[in-house]
């Protein structure tokens, strides 16, 4: 099969959508572990099961927390998740190989970059989209430097607020950029889902939207969200829940992605309020109005306790004593995460440089006013 070399459809016409032809996306993440066999036993389950899309992270450590941040618990036990992603990383080849590899399927290859260095190997491999993660969504400079590269963009939304999501388009533009609706929860309740929001979104801001799925139903958000006029469906992919990866657990695996992907299909085909009066009958009208919402922006009841730890801000990379002023190399633009507590936004990061520290502020601690 030839490589995909036709730009999505959401680029070529934003406004009005084009539901007939939803872009589904299977996010590998890092459930091959380094290991480019496991990756393209993935691939090809996620081809099998229906994917039009694979999307993987490129991951360094360094670019995404802190050492300090804390521990995940994981099949073998507990483990630094600073530790976890480390063992993630891979050199720049190994995802040319599996873009290249993805595309000999004739499937769309995509990646998030969580930081300059992997936006900048990603570049390299000459994506036809980029992806940006929720919590990145305020990484002001990761948001420019993605900018400057005129290649289309999806933008996660989940943990966000209104005005979020207003200031990192001001900085990417709206053309060719699809926003996907997300609830920063693993897993997300379905109820939490307001998919109403879709289209308001898409008028307030004139861009195409679509969803970026954690919900374990592999049916209801995504054909809702058909029905409210999503332009691509994202939903992560594995080929057991019990296999070791971070998101294996919240993932779908083949038969219930392929499963998803055909209501999908068959929901395209329907007008809107057809899908939704199915779904009504087939799981109840309860069910079904308190995932569409009223449409109102907000932080979802699962993730607002997220807000400002899952997101960006500034972090003190050492240990910073009283009195030092304040360089390149001190700060970082970090996911707060576990234990540590957040800092500035990192729109703040420039206007540091060159101040003292009032305070001791403590290695992965971020960084306040008050400390300045």
């Amino acid at each position: 099969m030839k490589p995909r070399n036709d730009p999505p459809h959401f680029i070529i016409n934003t406004i009005p959508y084009n539901r007939k032809k939803v872009l589904i996306i299977a996010e590998l993440g890092t459930s091959h572990g380094a290991d480019p066999i496991k990756a393209k036993e993935l691939i090809d389950a996620a081809a099998k099961a229906g994917a039009d899309g694979i999307k993987f992270q490129i991951v360094y450590a360094d670019e995404i927390l802190h050492p300090n941040t804390g521990e995940v618990t994981l099949p073998g036990g507990k483990i630094r998740l600073y530790d976890r992603f480390k063992q993630l990383e891979t050199s720049p080849d190994f995802y040319a190989e599996l873009k290249e590899y993805v595309e000999s399927r004739g499937l769309l290859f995509l990646a998030t970059p969580f930081g300059l260095r992997s936006a900048r190997e990603l570049r390299a491999l000459h994506p036809q989209i980029l992806k940006v993660a929720s919590p990145e969504l305020n990484y002001t400079a990761l948001l420019g430097e993605l900018a400057s590269y005129r290649i289309p963009m999806m933008l996660s939304t989940g943990v966000s607020k209104l005005a979020d999501i207003e200031a990192a388009l001001d900085i990417t533009g709206h053309d060719q950029v699809c926003l996907l609706h997300c609830v920063t929860s693993y897993p997300a309740p379905e109820r939490d889902y307001n998919l109403r929001v879709l289209p308001n979104l898409g008028v307030l801001f004139g861009v195409s939207m679509g969803i970026s799925d954690h919900s374990p139903d592999p049916e209801l958000v995504p054909a809702l969200a058909v029905a409210m006029g999503a332009a691509v469906i994202e939903k992560h992919f594995c080929l057991s829940r019990n296999d070791p990866g971070l998101d294996d657990p919240i993932a779908l695996p083949p038969a219930e992605f392929f499963r998803m992907t055909g209501t999908i299909r068959r929901a395209s085909s329907m007008e809107t309020g057809d899908i939704a009066d199915a779904l009504s009958k087939e799981r109840g009208s309860e069910i079904v109005e308190a995932i569409l919402g009223d449409g109102v922006k907000r932080l979802a009841p699962s993730e607002a306790a997220n807000y400002e730890k899952t997101n960006r801000s500034i972090h003190a990379v050492h240990d910073i004593p009283r009195g030092k002023i304040i360089h390149p190399g001190d700060l970082a633009i970090l996911r707060t995460e576990k234990i540590l507590r957040p800092g500035l936004s990192p729109s703040w990061e420039p206007q540091l440089y060159g101040r003292k520290a009032l305070n001791f502020i403590p290695a992965g601690q971020g960084v306040r006013f008050e400390d300045i």
